[in-house]
């Protein structure tokens, strides 16, 4: 198993005098950011990262003979070699991660024994939502559905923008920047559908995605929504040789400016000296200095454990936002067979499985009974996404099977040791693997009996391995309270702290990719989005996606 950065247990700090900035975490935004003042500021960038491994959630854990991915599943717009976000990619990685398109299904939509295909491409997945809904009040609600979305994403741009601005020139420019976003942010995902349709069918349907953000319809902005539904409809990709190859290809750009990234270095404090950060101490007790510290731990955890109580609450950041609390948290069902994914008929699609077309009902009813049907079983199958998959694990496939869940399930678990929490934690997260297995099976007949490995991950992993204190995947929830706080964004009011990552954009792996861009931005006060675009264009050409026919025939 290959295991990206250099083990601060092993190695320690590289003898490198000085550093010019400092990044806590190597999630995707602290790993953009760290990139990007490399390219841009020729700066040496020292990132830090608690896990024994970098990436965040883009990296992969094994087992015997399998391979999982942690948090990507799929990302969109990155198999167009001139969309932003796949510059972007090949910017930070010199062309040297590839991608593989899904196909022209990305998503499935099941509820009850009913299927709706996401195709890809709008007007493609305008006629087939057309075809599952034909009436005509139907089809003049999906236009202005589509309508809306692209409104919606236009307005973004120049919302983000804003972040990157000093809080008082972003004050300045509130009015054309900011305000224009919030009055779509502050609209929820069902406040928006009631005005476009009165069919619950379709209402729930075109809102089957809420899982990418983890919130229900009634409390997810419409903001939020919209961004994850145009981000996906051009289609959906995964990355080839699976997510782990994001922070594996990003690394040699920060390595080459003379920066390092370095594991199992838990960032204990961020030190703060006559109102500036200075640096930072580490768990083990050594302090290291830089002139700025960027924060991609998240904003419960940087303003709640990273900085000292006082010095947050002068600088106006407080763990929480009021209407905005933590995320769902999630379970994570990996499963491992001895067949590969052709064998076993499985396809790139993603299915998004529900009781019912009442999405609110079902997560309300989940949480407050565990014994309820499932609000949602995502269910994912990277082996048949990755076309390189059979060459490192011939003969096997995987699938995940995750879910929604609540923190306060496992609280009473949580100051118990990982693997050791007991036989009552261990029969609870059997009686949640069984009927997600279930659920699995219920779709895909075929695998039925044959799991040659299976082990659930719950809100406490996260914790363990990520540090959010509420095992929350998406940090603070996407509610329109969120996307009107003015702390999340990259500068803070402490000289030379910022933050990054998704707390400064939204949810997932665009999100905390242009996290990361804003935030280097921000520290150079350059337009590094304009530097990516007129970024060389031999590195896409050189990572142009794979066939469509070749990636077809890598799995069912």
């Amino acid at each position: 198993m290959t295991r990206i950065g250099r083990s601060y247990k092993q190695h320690g700090i590289p003898a490198q005098s000085t550093y010019d900035t400092i990044v806590i975490g190597s999630g995707l935004g602290g790993l953009t950011a760290a990139s990007m003042l490399a390219r841009h500021a020729h700066q040496r960038v020292l990132v830090l990262e608690r896990h024994y491994t970098a990436g965040g959630f883009t990296h992969t854990f094994h087992r015997p003979g399998y391979e999982w991915d942690v948090g990507v599943h799929y990302v969109g717009d990155v198999h167009r070699p001139g969309s932003l976000l796949r510059r972007a990619f090949d910017h930070l990685t010199d062309g040297e991660l590839a991608w593989a398109d899904m196909g022209e299904v990305y998503d499935t939509i099941v509820i009850g024994d009913d299927h709706y295909q996401f195709v890809a491409g709008r007007e493609r997945f305008r006629q087939r939502m057309h075809d599952y809904f034909p009436a005509p009040r139907d089809r003049a609600a999906i236009d202005t559905y589509l309508q809306r979305i692209r409104e919606t994403v236009r307005t973004s741009k120049r919302f983000f923008l804003e972040k990157a601005l000093p809080p008082l020139v972003g004050r300045l420019a509130s009015p054309l920047l900011r305000r224009p976003g919030l009055r779509e942010a502050s609209r929820t995902v069902a406040q928006v559908m009631a005005e476009l349709t009165d069919n619950p069918r379709l209402a729930a349907v075109l809102t089957g995605q809420y899982g990418d953000y983890g919130l229900p319809p009634s409390q997810a902005s419409w903001f939020m929504h919209a961004l994850l539904v145009g981000h996906y409809l051009a289609g959906g990709a995964y990355p080839v040789g699976g997510s782990s190859r994001i922070a594996a290809t990003m690394l040699p750009g920060i390595e080459r400016a003379g920066g390092a990234v370095v594991t199992s270095a838990d960032v204990a404090e961020i030190l703060v000296a006559d109102g500036r950060a200075v640096g930072v101490r580490l768990a083990s007790g050594e302090e290291i200095r830089a002139p700025r510290v960027i924060s991609d731990a998240g904003l419960a955890v940087t303003a709640g454990r990273l900085l000292p109580r006082e010095v947050a609450a002068r600088a106006g950041l407080s763990p929480t936002v009021a209407g905005a609390p933590p995320s769902y948290s999630h379970l994570s069902l990996y499963l491992g067979f001895k067949e590969d994914a052709a064998a076993l008929g499985l396809d790139r699609s993603n299915l998004w499985v529900y009781p019912h077309e009442d999405h609110d009902a079902a997560c309300a009813r989940f949480v407050r009974d565990p014994d309820a049907p499932l609000p949602v079983a995502y269910l994912s199958f990277p082996s048949a996404k990755d076309p390189d998959f059979t060459r490192r694990y011939p003969g096997r496939a995987t699938v995940e099977v995750v879910g929604l869940a609540p923190y306060e399930w496992f609280a009473r678990w949580e100051n118990t040791p990982w693997k050791k929490r007991g036989q009552d934690y261990e029969a609870f997260k059997q009686r949640l693997a069984d009927r997600m297995m279930e659920a699995l099976v219920r779709q895909r007949p075929q695998l039925a009996g044959k799991a040659d490995h299976a082990e659930l991950s719950t809100p406490l992993s996260t914790v363990q391995f990520a540090a959010h204190p509420h095992g929350e995947i998406y940090g603070l929830a996407h509610t329109p309270a969120r996307f009107a706080a003015r702390q999340l964004r990259a500068h803070t009011a402490i000289a030379g702290l910022y933050l990054t990552g998704a707390d400064v954009c939204t949810a997932g792996v665009g999100g905390a990719l242009m996290g990361g861009v804003l935030t280097a931005a921000a520290i150079t006060r350059k337009n590094l989005v304009g530097e990516i675009l007129r970024s060389d264009g031999a590195a896409r050409l050189r990572n142009a996606t794979p066939p469509r026919a070749t990636v077809e025939n890598s799995a069912a």
